[in-house]
């Protein structure tokens, strides 16, 4: 979660002056305000978060206190390789997140079966990436998704449009999920090579290699 702060600071002469802050940190935010605080001339202080929903400081502590042990910081990779031949999509899904201040990262592949298209496959490995996230337990979190498929992620954003009657389906269903969820998306389409790990795990389930991991970064 990004914050940014709105301070109303009253003057020796009780003149007041509202004062906006850039984005920061959860974190930073409640430095900065404690430092406010410190002055002894706050007459009001908000915070506002990335939907523009105002929280007081007694509130965000709350929340934080709520949301601890649940997923943060949150970047989601997915890539989908098509094979023509055979139908078959191989899905790659590698996403990286804080959770009690510790750091893990998920991989996780597999095979969907009687897809139309690159593009298909694609939404179909964002589809695993949001049931993935799911199963952790996010929800009423920021999440960035990332790929390579600058289709999928433009059409999600509503930059593109979509005309192809299954991809609006899948678009449904993934509008529906994130809804449900209530995930903030930013998405960030990213070059192949910036990709290379779902890129990777997508290619393996097309080969047969099914992953399914929880790792802990250390260091």
């Amino acid at each position: 979660m990004k914050l940014k702060l709105e301070w109303t600071y009253k003057t020796p002469k009780n003149q007041e002056i509202t004062l906006y802050s850039d984005e920061v940190s959860v974190e930073d935010a409640l430095r900065i305000a404690e430092d406010f605080e410190r002055t002894g001339r706050t007459k009001d202080l908000v915070f506002y978060d990335e939907r523009h929903t105002k929280w007081t400081k007694k509130e965000l502590l709350k929340l934080i206190k709520q949301t601890e042990t649940e997923p943060q910081d949150i970047i989601a990779y997915f890539d989908g390789g098509y094979e023509v031949h055979s139908g078959k999509a191989g899905l790659g899904v590698a996403i990286y997140y804080s959770q009690g201040k510790k750091l893990y990262r998920v991989r996780v592949n597999g095979v969907f079966e009687e897809m139309e298209s690159n593009n298909e496959a694609e939404y179909a490995a964002f589809w695993l990436m949001l049931n993935t996230l799911e199963e952790l337990g996010v929800q009423h979190s920021t999440v960035t998704f990332r790929g390579d498929s600058h289709v999928v992620l433009n059409q999600l954003s509503g930059d593109w449009p979509c005309f192809e009657e299954n991809l609006n389906r899948w678009l449904d269903r993934i509008e529906e999920k994130i809804k449900k969820l209530d995930i903030l998306p930013i998405y960030e389409p990213i070059a192949r090579k910036q990709n290379t790990e779902a890129d990777k795990l997508a290619t393996q389930a097309l080969e047969g290699t099914i992953v399914s991991s929880k790792y802990e970064i250390k260091g």
